[in-house]
């Protein structure tokens, strides 16, 4: 994820921000152009939300807009909660909640506070995922989608004398048990199943790639490509999955042609796997690049290497981004241990996960291709 910069004053604010530290401005992201933007209120200095906002700076050029006079923008229903969504809702959008907002169609019980603390984080995680995947131009951002080309969540809790809820997808649907909102438990969990990684991010990247799998693999000239990478996908998909996890979990004969353990349980689960670490390499390489991150190993004989954005226009190539991805996360991994923790990417992309990565690349830019035309 990129940093920002306060358009009314310059100072550095993030994607999550709500308010600019340094002079006061209202923050808002805006999904129509993918930018933070100071707005303010057109007439009331407190307007009844979400009406009623305009940004204080014209559109930048480029973004399509008109850029002499400020953009007319509504606030999401949800930044007064407990959400804090700071997302913005384009003027001729007659919906209160904002693009991210509105694809969450089932919640837990608001009455457990401790639900409405998971509903949060995992919405502020969805936003993440809103952001890359728009950046990768696989969704439309002007509220004009036919919403089925978008995923949409079912955030849920366990209840009493009920069958557990798992986190999965199934036609267009992604179903989180919101338990994973909780460190403890995550934890927990990571650890019972011999994972060296479990987020809230990587769960929603990992289930957006079943989504995305269905609209770009499924039916397509790609199917073919994907079987002979990854595998037929038709075998038994829950025999494959009681075979996985009879396995011993401590193996590592996987390591050379997937990305992780869990990646070998069935093609679906490898194809998934990939796709979410494609997103995580697009997205930290992003966050490096806003920061102009060079590095260079300390071996003496490496020369520095630039990040380079992997959303600009002309983007960098796969091998690039590759040979900027295996410093980064090696300076990364230095870092968080010199804090005490594990290595924030544990994980090595051998020969094979290459491979696959480099499919999902090339899946993905044919299909922001189309989205352009």
């Amino acid at each position: 994820m990129r940093v920002f910069n306060c358009d009314a004053c310059g100072h550095l604010v993030f994607f999550e921000s709500l308010q600019c530290v340094h002079c006061g401005a209202a923050l808002a992201f805006l999904p129509d152009s993918l930018r933070m933007a100071s707005v303010r209120p057109e007439s009331a200095p407190e307007p009844s939300p979400p009406h009623g906002w305009h940004s204080a700076r014209p559109a930048p050029q480029g973004t399509g807009a008109d850029s002499s006079q400020p953009l007319r923008y509504r606030l999401c229903a949800h930044r007064q909660d407990i959400s804090l969504c700071n997302f913005a809702i384009a003027e001729d959008d007659n919906q209160d909640l904002c693009l991210s907002c509105r694809q969450t169609l089932w919640l837990p019980d608001a009455s457990n506070p401790a639900n409405q603390m998971r509903w949060a984080k995992i919405e502020a995680a969805k936003r993440l995922l809103f952001y890359t995947s728009a950046k990768l131009g696989l969704m439309r951002t002007d509220g004009k989608a036919d919403p089925e080309q978008h995923p949409r969540f079912s955030l849920l809790a366990d209840m009493p004398d009920a069958a557990p809820v798992l986190t999965g997808h199934a036609h267009g649907m992604i179903t989180l048990n919101v338990v994973e909102a909780d460190d403890e438990e995550r934890v927990r969990r990571r650890l019972a199943l011999h994972e060296p990684y479990r987020t809230l991010i990587g769960h929603l990247r990992h289930e957006s790639g079943h989504f995305y799998w269905d609209r770009l693999i499924a039916g397509s000239h790609w199917l073919e490509p994907f079987r002979a990478l990854f595998g037929d996908e038709r075998q038994d998909y829950a025999q494959a999955l009681k075979v996985h996890y009879g396995k011993d979990p401590l193996t590592l004969h996987w390591q050379e042609d997937y990305i992780s353990a869990y990646a070998t349980a069935h093609p679906w689960e490898d194809w998934a796997e990939t796709w979410a670490h494609y997103l995580h390499m697009v997205d930290l390489l992003e966050t490096a690049a806003s920061y102009d991150t060079h590095i260079r190993l300390p071996d003496g004989m490496s020369q520095p290497v630039g990040m380079r954005d992997p959303f600009a226009r002309p983007g960098p190539d796969f091998d690039t981004m590759l040979a900027q991805w295996v410093p980064l996360t090696l300076l990364l991994n230095s870092m968080t241990r010199s804090l005490g923790h594990v290595d924030a990417y544990p994980f090595t992309i051998s020969p094979g996960a290459r491979r696959k990565l480099r499919f999902v690349h090339d899946v993905v830019r044919e299909r922001a291709g189309s989205m352009a035309l």
